[in-house]
């Protein structure tokens, strides 16, 4: 986490905000009765992947549901066509082709059951595309800055914005954008994926959900800590504030938890995210055998392909020792198990079913009204931002 104040610069700051969102959908453990062909339906009904058309509703196979295109057009096309006005290098051909679809990596989908054997989604997903170019952008300029202005920084990802600039302006405008699409892209996604498990369970009305939880990571809020205002980011963490519930997923095939904040003023009302890894990606394939991410997912419906060997649960930190770490910030409220594990990896191409163009059941998006940016756009109170952006899934911080 990193707390700033107008005399301190801020490196860090995320463009490209990833997020969790989960429903306790009123099912239990009998009405989960295939886990095989729950699977292939979500990961054969929701686009998965990129770069470019990959991952997005432009890919071969599917299109692009009339009431997606809908949510595009009211909340952010004049947004985004404006900021890109000023910043066209920072445009991002697929924003409305990806709204609605699952990352690369460690993004998933998940069919998780509690204690009580009742039945939750949860998800995984963020900016996709669109923050990740924002964010590029936004770090190159930061950098040209500090080499225009020979300011000399032990690591040039230390590069900032200083508050009062036209580019922090921009910058600060196009961070909520991506912060506002990611959320867009994770209801319209949550919708999608309780449509594709009703029709392979064969049941209706998901949308009746029990519980509802969103629970941003990888952001900056305009917060007060320690009697300051600050822009506080959380990488690979998630508010804690008194009473506020929370998602923290841990690897696949291991436990994930339900949590309520504490709000506990030394960790900035904040706890981690997820496990953490304890191994890079590129260790992780080095590292651990196919034989060996079977055996630590079994029982899980789940990819077993090389694809997903740098998400295989050995690459993580014992989720168990996290959680006893920070019982100052949580409590624990539910323990899941995952039964189904849509994962977001190096996807092959599943077989494609035929998409439901019709909208189904979404919880009502909240409006942005657009705002100027570029030159006299607004800039929130205090602090500086660069353009870093963040890790993504179970990342723990």
């Amino acid at each position: 986490m990193n707390p700033t104040t107008p005399t301190q610069g801020m490196s860090g700051a995320e463009v490209l905000a990833v997020l969790d969102s989960i429903w306790q959908v009123g099912l239990t453990s009998e009405n989960v009765n295939d886990f095989e062909r729950t699977r292939s339906t979500i990961e054969s009904t929701i686009p998965v992947g990129g770069p470019g058309t990959k991952g997005s509703w432009s890919e071969s196979g599917f299109e692009l549901p009339p009431w997606v295109s809908q949510m595009w057009t009211e909340k952010f096309n004049a947004w985004y066509t404006r900021l890109m006005y000023y910043h066209p290098k920072a445009k991002h051909e697929f924003g409305p082709q990806q709204l609605g679809t699952l990352g690369t990596g460690n993004h998933f989908l998940e069919v998780c059951l509690d204690e009580n054997d009742a039945v939750w989604l949860m998800l995984h997903s963020g900016s996709r595309g669109l923050g990740n170019k924002i964010g590029r952008y936004f770090i190159e300029l930061a950098k040209e800055d500090m080499r225009r202005w020979f300011i000399n920084l032990p690591d040039e990802d230390l590069a900032y914005i200083p508050e009062g600039s036209k580019l922090f302006d921009a910058y600060w405008e196009a961070l909520e954008l991506a912060q506002s699409y990611a959320a867009a892209n994770r209801k319209a996604l949550m919708a999608n994926f309780a449509s594709a498990v009703e029709e392979a369970l064969g049941v209706t009305d998901l949308s009746a959900r029990q519980s509802v939880i969103d629970c941003h990571h990888n952001y900056v809020a305009k917060e007060s800590h320690y009697s300051e205002n600050v822009l506080l980011t959380r990488k690979g963490a998630i508010n804690a504030r008194d009473g506020h519930l929370g998602i923290i997923p841990g690897a696949m095939g291991r436990k994930s938890f339900i949590v309520r904040g504490k709000g506990n003023v030394e960790t900035f009302k904040s706890c981690s995210h997820g496990a953490g890894r304890v191994m890079s990606r590129t260790e992780a394939k080095k590292r651990i055998t196919l034989e060996q991410h079977e055996a630590e997912t079994s029982g899980l419906e789940c990819r077993k392909d090389a694809g997903v060997i740098d998400e295989s649960p050995s690459a993580y930190k014992d989720i168990d020792a996290v959680m006893a770490a920070q019982r100052s910030a949580v409590d624990i409220v539910h323990t899941l198990r995952a039964g189904v594990c849509g994962e977001g990896g190096s996807l092959p191409s599943p077989p494609l079913l035929a998409v439901d163009a019709t909208q189904p059941s979404i919880p009502s998006l909240e409006a942005r009204p657009p705002e100027p940016c570029g030159p006299g756009g607004r800039s929130p109170k205090g602090g500086s931002l660069s353009g870093q952006m963040a890790g993504k899934r179970r990342a723990g911080g």
